[in-house]
């Protein structure tokens, strides 16, 4: 197995919650297996314990990345909860020990180990004093400025520009770019992560263009699709399986 070579040519391309088409999604598995092939970053989710841990997981429970063998909700227990939990692989079998939930820490080393850019998503909306953790847990692994960050938390991605002048964010979006969304982006110098189907035509990341606004759009698995996006001009491909 091997990931889908397509012609990029200068688009960066972002492994989906690491390079999950081959590895469990969001586990150091999947961060590692992009971090030894080309993609400019590797996009992973990252959730709070109860007790204040910073655990890398997308949904809010464990439920569907288990099969359904644990079923804890990451935000309503301690990390001890979580931390023996092994997962199984992609294929369902169960014969690795190293299929497990990261926290923020272990993804984070991976990306600076493999200098690869951390797509950070935010996932639901934190308290300021969680953000400012998170920030502060970055920068102590010095590595805070190979970190984009991306929310559908319109609090969390202008509370991170509050407190990171300089940083790349990115707003999640799966809505249609408006007039009013690009006044936003702007005001706030924020870039855009849009699904991949609302850039119908050229015209609409010509337009995010000229307004400053870097264009990434997920989650794109068909090369068909992705090189008609990357004609149009987007500067970023999240994808599973595409490279």
């Amino acid at each position: 197995m091997d990931s889908i070579k397509i012609e990029k040519k200068n688009v960066k391309m972002v492994a989906h919650r690491g390079l999950s088409g081959l590895e469990r999604e969001n586990t150091c598995p999947a961060f590692v297996a992009a971090g030894n092939r080309s993609y400019y970053g590797i996009e992973t989710d990252v959730h709070v314990t109860k007790d204040g841990k910073f655990v890398i997981i997308h949904d809010e429970t464990t439920d569907r990345v288990s099969n359904k063998e644990f079923c804890i909700n990451v935000e309503e227990n301690d990390y001890a909860a979580l931390e023996n939990v092994v997962l199984p692989d992609i294929d369902g079998s169960r014969n690795r020990q190293d299929i497990r939930i990261p926290l923020l820490c272990d993804y984070i080393s991976i990306c600076k180990k493999y200098e690869k850019i951390a797509v950070l998503e935010l996932k639901n909306e934190f308290t300021y004093d969680d953000l400012v953790r998170i920030l502060d847990e970055i920068k102590a692994l010095g590595y805070i400025d190979g970190v984009t960050f991306i929310s559908f938390s319109w609090y969390n991605c202008v509370t991170v520009r509050q407190l990171l002048p300089d940083s790349t964010i990115q707003f999640l979006t799966s809505k249609e770019v408006d007039d009013e969304l690009i006044k936003n982006l702007v005001d706030n110098k924020l870039d855009l992560d849009i699904y991949y189907k609302r850039i119908t035509d050229k015209q609409i990341v010509d337009k995010l263009h000229s307004a400053g606004i870097k264009v990434n759009v997920w989650t794109c698995d068909t090369k068909e699709e992705a090189e008609a996006l990357i004609d149009m001009g987007v500067d970023f491909i999240t994808s599973n399986i595409l490279e």
